[in-house]
């Protein structure tokens, strides 16, 4: 018992370390890896702890009395950790457990690689469909809740860092942004990798919570980044029968948001799609994304004519690409561009006439 305080006192010590207030993300990261190296020794130790016959339920709530609030909470990620190996207590019960019980940190940095250290030290333990812990451990709802969870608190974190600090270092804190955001954007990953993330879970339950959680952090930063998480993490097939879901969220994004990039990515992405040659008129992907890019011209009247043929010719990429054979799409493309550029002041300058070309090139490149 004795041998057991004394590990868990170094180990508090050492993990004191990541309190720090004074490092840039890339700073930290080192010292994080360097730290969270260290506790898979921890790891092991409760491992062999419990093969000598210590119960792991005994061992989670002793690390709960350590110190301060960070350190204790990475001991009890590990010991957490060996628990669900363990199966004394249903994986779904414990996750939800340390999920929760990481809302104690609120610092927005040391809040992400906490829950990062979650998300890496739990990956391999989920309730997943054909999983060891799927059954008696939970199911695959139960696995989705939790990956849902954890990225909808680091996303609130990564987001809060925006409101930290004087002004004048406006820029400093989005570049630190920007080296962290992969944190927050591997939940996504962790998401699209899980078996039993089938078309039905994404539709009923993954895409909505994702999405609602990237329209109400009302923040460009977030919102560009994640929408772009989603469209390249998920598979085409999916992007294709949620459609009509995606661009409505889409409609409802931060007025600073670029709405336009979010569109172009979607509609290269889509591009790798191969229709059947029997695809009804009912189901092609050219309607929606085309009446979608025509609605958000009308709504958005101060659109510069150089967007919108941006948008026209990814429109018209993405028809030829995927319907090589219904060059209606493509007449129909030109025919309201033709329409918008007829319009107020006409288009003039090296990139406007660049533009011009590369739409009117589309069709000769297939």
């Amino acid at each position: 018992g004795r041998d057991l305080r004394t590990a868990l006192q170094h180990a508090a010590t050492m993990l004191g370390e990541l309190r720090t207030a004074s490092l840039g993300p890339k700073a930290y990261y080192e010292l994080y890896i360097a730290v969270t190296g260290e506790l898979r020794h921890l790891e092991d130790y409760f491992s062999a702890e419990h093969k000598t016959g210590r119960r792991m339920q005994e061992m989670y709530e002793l690390v709960q009395h350590s110190g301060n609030v960070l350190p204790r909470l990475y001991l009890l990620l590990t010991v957490g950790s060996v628990y669900i190996k363990s199966k004394e207590a249903p994986a779904k019960d414990v996750l939800k457990d340390l999920v929760e019980m990481c809302r104690g940190v609120q610092h927005p940095m040391r809040g992400l690689f906490l829950r990062n250290y979650l998300s890496q030290a739990s990956k391999d333990k989920l309730p997943d469909a054909g999983s060891e812990y799927e059954g008696s451990g939970g199911a695959v709802a139960d696995a989705v809740s939790f990956v849902l969870t954890n990225f909808g608190e680091m996303n609130k974190l990564w987001v809060r860092m925006q409101h930290q600090g004087p002004l004048r270092e406006k820029e400093k804190r989005e570049r630190e942004r920007s080296e962290l955001r992969i944190l927050v954007g591997t939940n996504l990953v962790r998401l699209s990798q899980l078996e039993g993330v089938t078309l039905e879970v994404y539709e009923k339950t993954v895409l909505p919570t994702v999405l609602e959680q990237v329209v109400n952090c009302k923040d460009a930063i977030a919102q560009e980044y994640l929408m772009d998480c989603i469209i390249q993490v998920f598979p085409v097939e999916y992007h294709i029968a949620t459609l009509p879901v995606f661009l409505k969220y889409c409609g409802w994004l931060a007025a600073a948001t670029d709405v336009n990039q979010v569109l172009l990515s979607m509609m290269d992405r889509l591009g790798t799609h191969e229709a059947p040659t029997d695809e009804t008129e009912e189901a092609s992907i050219f309607a929606p994304v085309s009446a979608h890019v025509s609605e958000l011209m009308e709504k958005s009247e101060d659109m510069d004519k150089e967007s919108a043929l941006q948008l026209f010719t990814g429109l018209a990429r993405m028809a030829l690409r995927v319907y090589p054979d219904r060059l209606s799409y493509v007449d129909e493309t030109f025919g309201k561009c033709a329409d918008m550029l007829a319009q107020g002041t006409p288009l003039k300058g090296a990139r406007a006439s660049k533009l011009l070309r590369e739409l009117s090139m589309q069709p000769l490149e297939w």
